[in-house]
């Protein structure tokens, strides 16, 4: 008797690796729009899931940003429901600014805020253990060339991770193209998303094409014209090995961060220097650190321990960017009187006394949100 194609005995052993520590009975939700990828990942989750001891359904959502979205949907949840996943939802979410989007990212990171806000939703009423999302290698090889694009750091070029909490990821190991065989081999139907394409509906605030889009249909094909075959899989062994680099650096960079709270708080903040601020009382919200034991640190580890610093003291993720971290690196390594240093949340950065302490404002202070 002939075994499944190649492709889906792939996607179906992507999945029982990345759930392996899952125990049985555990819920998991396949997160699915209706593309080739998402569906295929529904495939191999409903084969793998009850042999696994594992219960398995889907969550479907609807952006609401295209005509026929609600029919995509539909279509969507019932070849899931067709497949065995139980229980299949569909959820409609209110995307901020619609297909205009609002913020740096425009629509498309909108859309993913409130789609993810949808699925660990879903995730929390239907008791899930996990929500697998369907990214590719290909995907991840697009995270990395738009963080190489940005200036981004190890973290940010190490591109998605396969386990992050809640989020599983199976299938950055496969093509975009293997998961579109899977769903011709299995029979499923699956769309293509038209915001996907450079010359989508969706835009750039300039008017120029989506970056991911861009680097999809033009840098990545560049590319691997110029370079040959692989490229791709090259940027995803980049990314593997940046993840693994980087995790070591992030538990160093903890362990760093401990050292200089634990510092401050035992009152050896060390002799306040010349060109100190005069002492200033802690606030409790925020996080206060030794500046003698970040400054005895090498680079790579103080600017990475003040980032978890920054983001502990409550400045907002998205928008904490290097040119705060470096600002406050500067604090510690380069001070000569400098003021507080504003940042995302808003926070503030100020030294007193050889201490480095990241706070929200005083009550009545005029500082605001910073700028990037």
């Amino acid at each position: 008797m002939a075994g499944p194609h190649p492709d889906v005995a792939a996607a179906r052993r992507a999945v029982r690796e990345t759930l392996a520590d899952l125990p049985p009975g555990a819920r998991v939700l396949v997160a699915c729009s209706g593309g080739a990828d998402s569906l295929a990942l529904a495939a191999a989750t409903a084969f793998v899931a009850p042999r696994a001891g594992w219960q398995a359904g889907a969550v479907v959502v609807d952006h609401r940003l295209q005509d026929g979205s609600v029919e995509v949907a539909r279509v969507a949840a019932a070849q899931c429901r067709d497949l065995g996943l139980d229980p299949v939802v569909v959820r409609e979410v209110d995307v901020d600014g619609g297909a205009r989007g609002t913020g740096a990212g425009g629509p498309e990171a909108a859309a993913r805020t409130a789609r993810y806000a949808a699925l660990a939703d879903a995730a929390a009423q239907a008791g899930a253990a996990a929500v697998l999302l369907g990214h590719t290698l290909d995907d991840q090889a697009e995270t990395v060339l738009l963080g190489l694009a940005r200036g981004s750091g190890a973290r940010s070029l190490a591109g998605m991770p396969p386990v992050r909490g809640l989020w599983h990821r199976p299938f950055l190991g496969l093509r975009r193209t293997q998961t579109e065989q899977v769903c011709r081999a299995v029979g499923l139907d699956f769309i293509r998303d038209p915001t996907n394409a450079a010359s989508g509906p969706w835009r750039a605030a300039d008017g120029s094409p989506l970056r991911r889009a861009a680097v999809r249909e033009r840098a990545l094909p560049a590319l691997t014209e110029a370079l040959g075959p692989g490229v791709v899989e090259a940027l995803g062994r980049t990314a593997a090995h940046l993840a693994r680099d980087t995790d070591l650096l992030d538990a160093l960079a903890q362990d760093l961060l401990d050292r200089a709270v634990a510092a401050a708080g035992e009152g050896a903040g060390g002799a306040a220097g010349p060109d100190d601020d005069a002492p200033h009382p802690t606030d409790d919200s925020g996080v206060t650190l030794d500046v003698a034991v970040l400054a005895d640190a090498h680079p790579a580890l103080r600017t990475r321990a003040l980032h978890a610093a920054a983001l502990r003291a409550g400045a907002t993720p998205g928008a904490l960017a290097a040119v705060h971290v470096e600002a406050l690196d500067a604090l510690v390594t380069r001070y000569h009187g400098q003021g507080a240093v504003p940042l995302p949340g808003p926070v503030l950065g100020r030294r007193r006394c050889g201490r480095l302490t990241l706070a929200p404002p005083d009550p009545g202070s005029p500082a605001g949100p910073a700028r990037t």
